[in-house]
């Protein structure tokens, strides 16, 4: 869609690239605008699509080969020099083995470095645990200063991406490897870091979904409402941190009972950041949690990963039947909850 901005990428584009493909396009249009911006990559740059802005830029793209330690610490010194670092690797190498380097010489500092992870969660499902990252939310989201930011497509990560340079300080977008079906249709539905977007209305139950999760639950609650007359709502929480904490309290008076859907553990990651606001809320509800479970997952295609652990419509529609027959309080009386 050209823009203002001068991208060079189009609507159309979308259905036919991965989120990581529509990433290095719209990297390298921001390039044109910000001479400040350089590439980082750790022998990855055909895998992440950073290459596309190191073609287009030779001269501010450097490759540190397999030493992601190396390549954050040197993100922060470039930082520290006013540059703007865009870093690229999988999600599992950002944040478990350069973790420290992260938090240390970026977080702790607050540096302007952008963290573009992707293969994350289990789109990159055949290359087995060694490079799913399923911990890397719980790990991240720790981090004072960084700000965390999941698109839930092709045409969401372009608005992340383009919003993370409105940020002063350090962003970890996670995006995932193949094919993730598009929900929007246009950059116009009003993308903003930290406030969650409604693509369903409802007052029977509320999704809470992230990443490439959005798009099941968008089905599962479009099939609940023609096959069964429930109104459910979904709410696209794209960015973790700063979670939109209001929009979880609001879904929590309006429909009182509340599923999360994360393609990452169960521990630590959107789950467990809903369920501390629901906690700290006082207000009683039915919630579960849908996720990748305390294992480690076998290799296999994404999408039957998907169905294995239940993250897929199929298994949202299935734990939204047992979520609607559990009751959390026999009157309406708040008072008590306090």
């Amino acid at each position: 869609m050209e823009t203002a901005s001068t991208l060079t990428w189009t609507i159309y584009d979308a259905d036919k690239m991965t989120q990581r493909e529509i990433y290095g396009i719209v990297l390298t249009d921001l390039g044109k605008q910000h001479p400040e911006i350089v590439g980082l990559s750790a022998d990855l740059a055909k895998s992440t699509k950073i290459g596309t802005f190191g073609d287009a830029y030779p001269d501010r793209f450097f490759n540190f080969g397999i030493a992601e330690q190396n390549m954050f610490g040197a993100a922060a010194g470039l930082a520290k020099a006013g540059l703007t670092p865009f870093v690229s690797t999988m999600s599992a190498f950002a944040s478990m083995r350069a973790c420290e380097f992260v938090r240390t010489d970026i977080c702790y500092q607050n540096l302007n470095v952008k963290i573009i992870a992707t293969h994350g969660g289990m789109s990159f499902g055949s290359g087995g645990a060694t490079h799913h990252a399923n911990e890397d939310l719980s790990i991240i989201r720790a981090f004072p200063n960084l700000t965390v930011i999941c698109p839930a497509d092709t045409i969401e990560t372009a608005m992340a991406v383009k919003k993370c340079m409105e940020i002063t300080g350090p962003v970890y977008i996670r995006i995932g490897r193949g094919f993730e079906p598009r929900i929007y249709e246009s950059e116009d539905y009003g993308f903003e870091v930290g406030k969650a977007h409604e693509l369903r209305s409802g007052t029977d139950l509320t999704i809470l979904a992230t990443g490439n999760t959005v798009f099941h639950a968008v089905q599962a609650a479009d099939i609940m409402q023609e096959r069964d007359g429930l109104s459910v709502r979904v709410l696209n929480m794209h960015t973790l941190k700063p979670l939109d904490e209001e929009a979880v309290i609001q879904a929590l008076l309006d429909t009182r009972r509340l599923l999360t859907v994360e393609d990452h553990s169960v521990i630590g990651g959107l789950g467990s950041a809903v369920a501390d606001v629901i906690a700290a809320s006082g207000k009683g509800c039915a919630f579960n949690k849908l996720g990748i479970p305390d294992t480690f997952c076998p290799h296999g295609n994404p999408e039957d990963l998907m169905h294995l652990y239940k993250i897929d419509t199929d298994g949202i529609i299935e734990k939204v039947g047992e979520l609607m027959q559990r009751d959390f309080e026999e009157d309406e009386d708040w008072e008590d909850e306090v």
